[in-house]
């Protein structure tokens, strides 16, 4: 009848061994394998985006988010279209018979904006601030607000008394939603009672200022969709010369006064917070994956297990985590163990091999290097040799106990 045992932990026996290389990456390559592929996704993504927006409001681009179209359909009504990339260049173009387009407003500088909105208030001429965000539609156009909120649709009605908006009719608008102080302004295509259109008329002359919450009617797939092509002939077609600016983030005004923006700085707030999520998700994942490293802890199992069970389950996580080493310790331990009393040394010395050996080999005819090899060895590299190792060890403790 097989008797029942209940284990009871030996504090020699769990002694920690470095992890090799081979565990560690046993251990890692699931996350590893992941992160590998969350950066091929981000790779893929960034070159299709990069893909898709190639060109993106620049008049002389034919690509879906460029604008060849209207500059095409603008300059068959006689009106010229001229591309620049530098403040200097935009400010010495403007006039009272100029349109000035500022495709990105955002990426200009407090001091660019500041020094463009005094150049434009005094020029007389008509000036288009595409999608202008709150960093920057304050200084291009006092009196105006930008609502942290986008509008619902992009398709809008224009709702208001400013002729070019009635004649185009329903057009893609829908996007940054402006409020304005100003009781002269007129306020278009409302998306919840905000407008996505502004017209501000100058203190004097007849210049005035634009302000657009989207650039889709410019692009060249949207075109020719609702009122966006008359909506957009009409507010850039009222003077004989448009002045494209792409603002650029190479030009040499945003240096002139020190005050170039930092990378965080022209990150929308919104990115700021997704890769503060990332951080804390990162941690937590470490941190869950951290509690599963470590050595191996002994407990009292609170019930009687047979003791061929418990071996077996270790055995079989030894084997899932692939931790020869540490069964190979803890067999070696074990053995070492059990001898010590038999050839008389003590148990808390039987992990020494100075005390141990010299009594094993007064009992046995083997080499004693055999012996510090087979005990005190280095773990096996493969399954077959742990057997092997367990095979040796069974055949020294009966050789020892043998009369």
């Amino acid at each position: 009848m097989t008797a029942e045992a209940t284990p009871t932990p030996t504090t020699t026996s769990t002694a920690p061994t470095a992890p090799t290389a081979r565990g560690l990456w046993t251990r890692s390559r699931g996350i590893t394998l992941a992160a590998v592929l969350i950066l091929a996704a981000a790779v893929a993504m960034a070159a299709v985006r990069s893909t898709a927006h190639h060109g993106e409001l620049d008049p002389r681009s034919a690509d879906p988010h460029g604008s060849r179209a209207v500059a095409e359909l603008l300059a068959q009504r006689g009106v010229s279209t001229r591309v620049v990339t530098t403040l200097d260049a935009a400010r010495a173009a403007t006039g009272p018979d100029t349109t000035l387009l500022v495709a990105v407003p955002d990426r200009l500088t407090p001091g660019q904006q500041t020094r463009l909105h005094i150049t434009t208030a005094a020029s007389g001429g008509r000036t288009v601030l595409i999608a202008a965000g709150a960093r920057s539609v304050e200084r291009l156009a006092p009196g105006v607000t930008a609502d942290p909120a986008t509008s619902g649709g992009s398709t809008l009605a224009p709702e208001c008394a400013l002729s070019e908006a009635r004649r185009a009719g329903t057009a893609d608008t829908g996007g940054i939603r402006y409020t304005t102080t100003r009781l002269d302004a007129d306020s278009c295509y409302p998306s919840e009672r905000l407008a996505t259109l502004l017209r501000l008329p100058a203190a004097s002359g007849d210049g005035d200022t634009l302000v657009l919450g989207a650039p889709d009617i410019l692009r060249n797939d949207r075109l020719d969709e609702q009122g966006n092509a008359s909506l957009a002939l009409q507010l850039l077609g009222s003077r004989p010369h448009l002045v494209w600016y792409l603002p650029s983030l190479a030009d040499a005004s945003a240096t002139e006064t020190g005050e170039r923006e930092s990378l965080f700085d022209l990150l929308p707030a919104g990115w700021l917070l997704a890769t503060l999520q990332l951080l804390v998700a990162a941690a937590l994942a470490a941190f869950w994956r951290a509690r599963r490293f470590g050595p191996l802890v002994a407990e009292r199992l609170p019930v009687a297990v047979r003791a061929a069970e418990t071996t077996e389950g270790r055995a079989r996580l030894y084997r899932k985590a692939d931790a020869r080493d540490r069964a190979a310790t803890v067999l070696r331990s074990a053995t070492r163990t059990r001898l010590a009393p038999l050839v008389g040394v003590p148990v808390a010395q039987a992990h020494t091999p100075e005390a141990l050996l010299p009594a094993l080999s007064t009992r046995l005819t083997g080499d004693g290097q055999t012996l510090h090899s087979l005990l005190f060895g280095p773990p096996p590299d493969d399954d077959a040799a742990l057997i092997a190792l367990t095979d040796r060890l069974d055949a020294l403790e009966r050789e020892v106990r043998r009369p």
